[in-house]
C-alpha cells in the first residue's frame, strides 16, 4: 500500500434548482459510488440547493429543507463508518436570524464543521448580499435541527487521522469561491495555522478568459501556500438565465496541476495528494515558517476526524519515470533551460576577458550539449565562432563513430578544431607508474581521463582561455567522474542537467539551432543521440563498436535520475522512493499499451538493486561534489556545495539500504 497519500474526488453533480430532495439523491449516488475508494468528496458551492436559486434562498421552506437534507446526508455517511469518505457540500444555513453561504464537512454520521463564506461578490452579475450575510465569524457551537451540535466559524481546521496508522494524517481548511479571489484569502491564513489541503466550494460562471485566470489563481495559491488545493465549481445545470456555469474543477499540489475537468467536460476528478511533498517543501522553505510567526491570527480550532484512509495500491496521479524531463511544452522548456546555460557562460566569458573557451569533444551527449552552449554563447556575444576551441582526444577506447561525429559537429559550428591523441602520453605515464597496459582496471581508465583534462587545461592556459566542463548532474550524483580529471574545469555548463534531460536538450535544442543559425547540424545530432552512453576508456569491440557502456556498470540513468529527483527534491525515505518507482513503471507500461509513451519494464528486483547502488555511490562520492567547479543552476535539484547540497563526506548511509 502506498503511504502518505490523500485521495480526493472533486465532483460537480447535476443540480436541481431549489429541489433539495433530488439534490440529496444526486449527492448520495456520488457518495455511495466513491465512499470506500477515496478519502474526501468535494462538491460545489450551495450544492444542496443550487447556486442560482435567487430570492428563493430567503424562503423558509428552502432554508428548512436544506438543513434537513444536510442531516439526511450526514446520517447516510454513518452507514460506512470510519472507512467512509468525508463528504463536503454547500448549504445555506441560518444562524441567529442571518443566512450564511456555508461549506459543510460531513463524516460518519456527523456534521463536523460549518464554514461560512466571508467575502460575498456583489458586483456585475453577482448579488449574494441580497440573500446572505458575509463576514469573518468567530468560532462557536451551533445546534442543528436534530439536537446535535457542530462547530461554526472561519477559524476551523479539520484534522483527519487514520486510527490504525497514526502516521497517516492530513489537515484540511475550507473556503468558498470568492474567498479565493481576495487579496488575503482566508485559505492563506488557514495554511499558516496548519492546513495542508484547502477545499474550495465554488460557483464560478464562465466568461471569456476566466478559465485560464482560474488556473492561475488556484495554482498561485497552492504554490505560495505550499499546499494542496481542490477547486470544485458548479456545473452546467445551474440556471442559464443570465450566466453559464461550466463545472471547471482543478487540483493543485505545491503549484503543480495534478488534474482538471475542463469547462463543460463531464467527469469526476480523482487525484492523490502526496503529503511527503507538501511537508518537505514547508520544512525546507523557511520563509513559510517566518510567515506563520508574523501572521498569527486569532484562535483556530481543530476538529478531529478519525477516518480509516482508503487503501491505495496505485497512485491516482501521474508519476513519470523521467521527472526531470518536461512532459509538456518540451521545446519551450528546453529553450528556457538552454538560455540559462548560455547566459551563465556569457557572463563568465565577459568577466574573465577570455580569448577563447576550450571544450573537450568526445562525440557523446554531454560534450555535445556543452559545445552547443558554447557556440550559442559566443554568437550572442558577437564573437567569431573560432572563439570556441574544440579538442578531440582519441585514446584506447575511441571509436570511429564518435570521433567522426565530434569533428563533423565542430566543423558545422565553425569551431577552432584540434585533434590531440592521448595514446603516447598515457603509455608513457603507464611506464612511469608501472601500470600494465593489458590490465584494464580503474587506474587504466583514470590515467586517460586525467591526461585529457591536463591537455584541456594547458591549451586554455596557452591561449588565454578557460575550460568548459561537460559532466552532468547524474554523473556528479553517482561520482561517475575521475577526481581532478573530467570532474574538473573552470566552468561547468551541465552541472545541474541530469542525463535524461541532457538527451532531451540535445534533441530539442540541436534541431532548433539547425533551424535558427546553425544549419546542417541535424543529422549529426541525431546520430549522437543514438550513440550508447560511454566514457570510451576501454578498447572497442573487434568490429569497432563501443564496448564500454556506462549503464552496464552503474545501472540505468532512467532509474538513477528518478532516485535522485525524489531523494533530493522531496527528501523521500528509501521505501517511499521504491514504491513510487514501481508505480511509475506500472504507469509507463499501462500508457505504452495506449501508444502514449515508451514502456519501462524494470523489475522490482532491478529497482531495488540499483536504488541501493544509487545510495551507496551518492554518499560515498560526496568528496567530489565538495570541490566541484562553478556552474549555473537551472532546476529545482542541484548538488553544488555552495548552494543546494551541503553534506559531509563521511555520512554513514547503511540505514538507507535496509528498505524492503
Amino acid at each position: 500500500m502506498m503511504k502518505h497519500l490523500v485521495r480526493i474526488a472533486s465532483v460537480s453533480p447535476r443540480v436541481h434548482l431549489g429541489n433539495v430532495t433530488k439534490n440529496c439523491k444526486e449527492l448520495e449516488t456520488v457518495y455511495r459510488t466513491y465512499a470506500e475508494q477515496v478519502d474526501v468528496i468535494v462538491t460545489p458551492e450551495l450544492s444542496l440547493t443550487g447556486y442560482t436559486c435567487g430570492d428563493l434562498f430567503v424562503n423558509r421552506h428552502l432554508i428548512d429543507r436544506a438543513e434537513e437534507g444536510l442531516l439526511q446526508l450526514a446520517e447516510m455517511t454513518a452507514e460506512y463508518g470510519k472507512k467512509g469518505a468525508a463528504l463536503v457540500v454547500g448549504v445555506p444555513y441560518e444562524v441567529d436570524g442571518e443566512l450564511f453561504n456555508c461549506g459543510a464537512f460531513l463524516w460518519n454520521g456527523m456534521v463536523l464543521a460549518l464554514v461560512p463564506k466571508i467575502y460575498l461578490p456583489n458586483y456585475g452579475e453577482f448579488y449574494e448580499k441580497r440573500w446572505f450575510s458575509g463576514r469573518r465569524v468567530e468560532n462557536r457551537t451551533v445546534e442543528l435541527a436534530d439536537g446535535s451540535e457542530t462547530l461554526f466559524g472561519n477559524s476551523i481546521l479539520i484534522e483527519m487521522t487514520d486510527p490504525n496508522q497514526q502516521e497517516e494524517h492530513v489537515t484540511f481548511g475550507m473556503e468558498i469561491c470568492e474567498d479565493l479571489w481576495t487579496p488575503i484569502a482566508p485559505g492563506r491564513l488557514l495554511t499558516l495555522q496548519g492546513a495542508e489541503i484547502l477545499l474550495n466550494l465554488s460557483a464560478s460562471n464562465e466568461v471569456i478568459g476566466k478559465e485560464q485566470y482560474r488556473r492561475t489563481l488556484t495554482g498561485s495559491m497552492s504554490s505560495s501556500c505550499i499546499c494542496g488545493y481542490v477547486y470544485t465549481s458548479a456545473g452546467a445545470y445551474e440556471s442559464t438565465s443570465d450566466m453559464v456555469f461550466s463545472g471547471h474543477n482543478l487540483m493543485y499540489e505545491n503549484g503543480k496541476l495534478l488534474g482538471e475537468i475542463k469547462p463543460f467536460e463531464d467527469g469526476i476528478l480523482i487525484r492523490d495528494f502526496n503529503m511527503t511533498k507538501i511537508r518537505h517543501d514547508r520544512l525546507a522553505n523557511k520563509s513559510f515558517a517566518e510567515c506563520k510567526r508574523n501572521f498569527e491570527a486569532g484562535e483556530y480550532m481543530t476538529v478531529n476526524c478519525e477516518k480509516v484512509f482508503a487503501e491505495k495500491k496505485e497512485v491516482c496521479a501521474k508519476v513519470s519515470m523521467t521527472p526531470f524531463v518536461p512532459s509538456k511544452n518540451r521545446l519551450e522548456r528546453c529553450r528556457s533551460i538552454f538560455a540559462m546555460q548560455v547566459a551563465g557562460l556569457q557572463r563568465r566569458i565577459e568577466a574573465t576577458h577570455a580569448s577563447c573557451i576550450v571544450v573537450g569533444v568526445s562525440g557523446g551527449l554531454d560534450s555535445t550539449l556543452a559545445l552547443l552552449v558554447s557556440a550559442q554563447a559566443v554568437k550572442n556575444l558577437g564573437l567569431p565562432p573560432e572563439t570556441v576551441t574544440g579538442i578531440t582526444m582519441p585514446g584506447f577506447g575511441t571509436t570511429k563513430r564518435t570521433k567522426s561525429n565530434s569533428t563533423t559537429l565542430m566543423e558545422l559550428l565553425g569551431c577552432d578544431i584540434r585533434e590531440i591523441s592521448i595514446v603516447d602520453s598515457v603509455r608513457q605515464h603507464f611506464a612511469d607508474i608501472g601500470q600494465d597496459e593489458t590490465v584494464h582496471d580503474i587506474t587504466y581508465e583514470n590515467c586517460q581521463a586525467r591526461e585529457r583534462t591536463q591537455i584541456l587545461m594547458d591549451v586554455a592556459n596557452k591561449e588565454g582561455g578557460f575550460v568548459i566542463g561537460t559532466g552532468d548532474l547524474s554523473e556528479l550524483a553517482l561520482g561517475w567522474c575521475t577526481y581532478n580529471g573530467d570532474h574538473m574545469s573552470m566552468y561547468a555548463v551541465n552541472t545541474s542537467i541530469p542525463k535524461t534531460l541532457v538527451r532531451t536538450l540535445v534533441d530539442e535544442v540541436g534541431h532548433d539551432m539547425d533551424r535558427n543559425g546553425f544549419p546542417g547540424i541535424k543529422d549529426v545530432i541525431e546520430d549522437i543521440i543514438d550513440t550508447p552512453v560511454s566514457p570510451e576508456l576501454l578498447p572497442p569491440n573487434a568490429d569497432g563498436t563501443i564496448a564500454q557502456k556506462t549503464e552496464d556498470t552503474v545501472g540505468s540513468y532512467i532509474l538513477h535520475d528518478f532516485f535522485l529527483y525524489y531523494t533530493l527534491r522531496y527528501g523521500m525515505e528509501p521505501e517511499d522512493v521504491y514504491d513510487l518507482c514501481k508505480e511509475a513503471v506500472r504507469q509507463s507500461v499501462e500508457a505504452s499499451e495506449d501508444g502514449e509513451i515508451e514502456a519501462y519494464t524494470f523489475t522490482d528486483e532491478e529497482i531495488k538493486k540499483w536504488q541501493k547502488v544509487f545510495y551507496t555511490r551518492f554518499f560515498r562520492q560526496q568528496f567530489k561534489r565538495n570541490c566541484m567547479p562553478d556552474g549555473v543552476k537551472v532546476g529545482t535539484v542541484s548538488v553544488s556545495p555552495r548552494g543546494d547540497l551541503r553534506l559531509p563526506s563521511e555520512i554513514e548511509f547503511e540505514d538507507f539500504l535496509t528498505f524492503e
